[in-house]
């Protein structure tokens, strides 16, 4: 099959969309006809030498964009230049007699993208996308270490609305996937042809599961996360305090905006021998975090996806995540405890409680672990997606279902 692949970021030794959009590359043009348009940042290796087996068409995003990191990977400002060089591709190559059976654009996740694919009579596939969730109330007024950028966030909702591109795009692609069911009330006021429910990143392999029962004191809870006020590191840290009788330590792996307000926490109450930060750190030595951890914390009350969680469950890690979000929906209650969000302090208790909860039964801490480690196998391996996207590749070339 002859497969479109717009992925405007492409960079398997990048992290984030650029290494989910990878995958895809790598996956789908194993048993297709792929041809990715993509940009390459400035200072990143170049798609054509990662993607031998896949036709790449790359373009050099603008510069000055690499130097706001934060604020290229959130708003994307290059994705305007990169959505019309996209069209114009698109129809010159039509117009040279090329075909596509499909058009599919995974990344970016974020629902404030248009898709140039749409309105040339292909098939589209338009996403997984996801974010939009809101902050619960009792939270949202004490987030005030996010960049100002963040709060431009609150327009995406009234884009869906009244942007015609991005209205558009949704409405025109042939399916739509979500990355968990609070996306389609995200999308209830659009008219998309079909929605369906796909996770936005997947596991590779996941490693053999790992034998910690006889591991001695102290327990070590992990944290894994860019330091922003919605994934929750000071209700983690604040569990800590209710949890000073316990034979307990946490490690936070990650950097951002909120660490020094985390740091403060942490110094008040007395845990600098008890929590570490360790700052941003290569993946492998992330990888070597969760082999070493007993628990995996990680009560983002905000989380549109959340790929810790897959990779905390291949590491056979019992979880503590919040039932919303993507976390709510990648995590069953075998694998972890999923807690409700009101206010920052019932959800610091609620961690607090887990985390004693699971120190106090080893034997649920372990059963926890396996069952985490099961349940990624069954839904979160990229082998499954890519099987999946290639029923729905062609169940839609099949019935021609598309404007």
């Amino acid at each position: 099959m002859r497969v479109l692949l717009v992925a405007p970021t492409c960079d398997g030794t990048d992290v984030g969309e650029s290494w989910v959009a990878c995958q895809w590359a790598s996956g789908l043009s194993a048993c297709h006809d792929v041809t990715l348009l993509t940009y390459r940042k400035r200072d990143r290796p170049s798609a054509r030498d990662q993607l031998k087996n896949c036709r790449v068409v790359e373009w050099t995003e603008p510069p000055f964009l690499g130097r706001a990191e934060r604020l290229n990977s959130m708003m994307a400002p290059g994705y305007l230049p990169f959505y019309f060089r996209a069209r114009r591709w698109i129809a010159a190559a039509l117009r040279r007699g090329e075909q596509f059976d499909v058009a599919f654009q995974p990344v970016p996740v974020a629902m404030r993208y248009p898709c140039p694919a749409v309105g040339f009579g292909i098939p589209v596939i338009l996403g997984p996308v996801g974010g939009g969730l809101s902050s619960p109330p009792a939270f949202a007024a004490k987030e005030g270490t996010d960049p100002w950028f963040v709060r431009l966030r609150r327009l995406d909702s009234m884009r869906l609305k009244y942007d015609p591109l991005l209205k558009g795009s949704y409405e025109s692609a042939s399916c739509v996937l979500g990355i968990a069911p609070y996306v389609a009330e995200k999308l209830a006021d659009l008219s998309l042809k079909r929605f369906e429910i796909m996770s936005e990143t997947a596991i590779n392999e996941v490693p053999s599961p790992i034998d910690r029962s006889g591991r001695l004191d102290p327990v070590r809870a992990l944290f894994v996360g860019r330091l922003v006020r919605t994934k929750g590191a000071r209700e983690a840290i604040g569990a800590m305090a209710l949890c000073r009788d316990l034979p307990l330590v946490l490690d936070i792996v990650g950097d951002g905006p909120d660490r020094a307000a985390c740091e403060e926490i942490t110094r008040e109450a007395g845990l600098a021998d008890r929590v570490r930060f360790w700052g941003y750190q290569p993946r492998e030595t992330v990888m070597q975090h969760y082999r070493m951890a007993d628990i995996f914390v990680f009560p983002s009350y905000r989380e549109p996806g959340g790929n810790v969680t897959l990779e905390a469950m291949s590491n056979s890690l019992p979880l503590v995540v919040c039932g919303r979000g993507g976390p709510g929906a990648a995590v069953d209650e075998a694998c972890g405890f999923k807690l409700q969000v009101t206010t920052p302090d019932e959800l610091t208790r609620d961690v607090a409680e887990a985390l004693r909860k699971l120190l106090s039964d080893d034997d649920l801490r372990h059963r926890m672990g396996q069952a985490a480690w099961e349940h990624v196998q069954r839904t979160a391996l990229w082998k499954h997606k890519i099987g999946r996207i290639n029923e729905i590749f062609e169940e839609l070339v099949v019935r021609r279902d598309y404007a």
